[in-house]
């Protein structure tokens, strides 16, 4: 597997960049671009590549966005679907504690939001500044997706540190301040 891995990196390195890459440490970060490029643009025919080869699902790239975070981001519902059925982290957190879900959501991917429900994360995982998924789909009016998020045991009454709720965003009351 680690030859096949080795051979596929050569030739994608020698493909894409035109030369082979001599340095394992700059083929493994060419590569992981590439992976993540992938993710992006939705090319569902190369992440198999990567499934197949063994590659580490859940890879981070610099602001601990893994693929399927990227995927969810940028609409490719083709590539999450695969990702998650290759068994990618649906509740991995980047460095801010945002989740896939939390990227459709902001982006209105509502169909991708919704395949990113059935995964088995919490509905109420927060991210670095305390906000739920139900949160953004208040605030970002993706109220189509708060029932969803309530049937899967969200608390729409949760706030976070300012006092916004799911339910006071979707309301379009939005505090910005600590409340006194």
């Amino acid at each position: 597997m680690r030859f096949c891995l080795s051979l596929f990196l050569a030739c994608v390195c020698f493909s894409v960049f035109g030369a082979p890459a001599e340095d394992p440490a700059a083929l493994k970060a060419q590569l992981k671009n590439y992976y993540f490029d992938a993710a992006r643009r939705g090319d569902v025919p190369m992440l198999d590549t990567f499934i197949e080869a063994g590659y580490a699902l859940d890879t981070r790239d610099s602001k601990g966005y893994t693929a399927l975070i990227l995927a969810a981001y940028h609409g490719q519902a083709a590539a999450v679907d695969r990702l998650l059925a290759a068994g990618a982290d649906a509740c991995a957190q980047d460095q801010r504690g945002n989740t896939a879900l939390m990227g459709a959501i902001f982006k209105g991917e509502i169909q991708i939001a919704k395949t990113l429900l059935a995964a088995h994360c919490s509905p109420d995982q927060r991210n670095g500044a305390g906000q739920t998924a139900a949160m953004y789909a208040g605030l970002f009016k993706r109220v189509e997706l708060l029932d969803e998020l309530k049937a899967k045991g969200a608390d729409l009454n949760a706030e976070d540190p300012l006092g916004n709720s799911a339910a006071r965003l979707a309301n379009g009351e939005i505090r910005t301040a600590v409340p006194r």
